[in-house]
């Protein structure tokens, strides 16, 4: 049997939530099928696993962003409710990468490239980007190829 596609997978989540009546998790889902359906829509084409990813990734960003300004303006059940929404879209994102490989990753990008110093930056991530997607923050990844080709 195939595996099915993070859509299909999606679909699944939001009948069984259905089921069980869960409604938070419910309307988590929902908003994340409801801008996979806008992009699919304004570009006219069917969107891939890759594409789905970088949808819940940017979901997660939003979320992490407002979980932290909730939490600096003293609203913590905002906070927790942004939290709880990033721990349902989590499941769908592939398991993320440890310290050492992702260490391991930006060598590997660093020497494919020949990277030798900032200036090179853009290159290194471009080359990284495909194969992190989902799997680690982007600012988090930034800082650390920065710190490799600055020292």
């Amino acid at each position: 049997m195939t595996e099915l596609s993070l859509k299909e997978q999606l679909s699944s989540a939001v009948k069984n939530a259905m089921r069980s009546r869960d409604k938070d998790r419910l309307v988590t889902l929902r908003m994340a099928q409801a801008a996979i359906k806008q992009i699919e829509i304004d570009e006219r084409r069917e969107l891939n696993d890759e594409d789905v990813l970088k949808v819940l990734d940017k979901m997660l960003k939003q979320r992490r962003d407002s979980a932290r300004q909730y939490d600096d303006a003293g609203r913590e059940e905002l906070g927790d409710k942004e939290r709880a929404e990033m721990a349902i879209i989590e499941e769908f994102m592939p398991v993320a990468l440890t310290e050492e490989e992702l260490d391991g990753l930006i060598r590997a990008a660093v020497s494919s490239t020949g990277a030798v110093g900032m200036q090179d930056m853009g290159r290194v991530m471009n080359e990284l980007r495909p194969k992190v997607l989902g799997r680690v923050e982007m600012g988090h990844l930034g800082k650390k190829v920065r710190a490799v080709l600055a020292g």
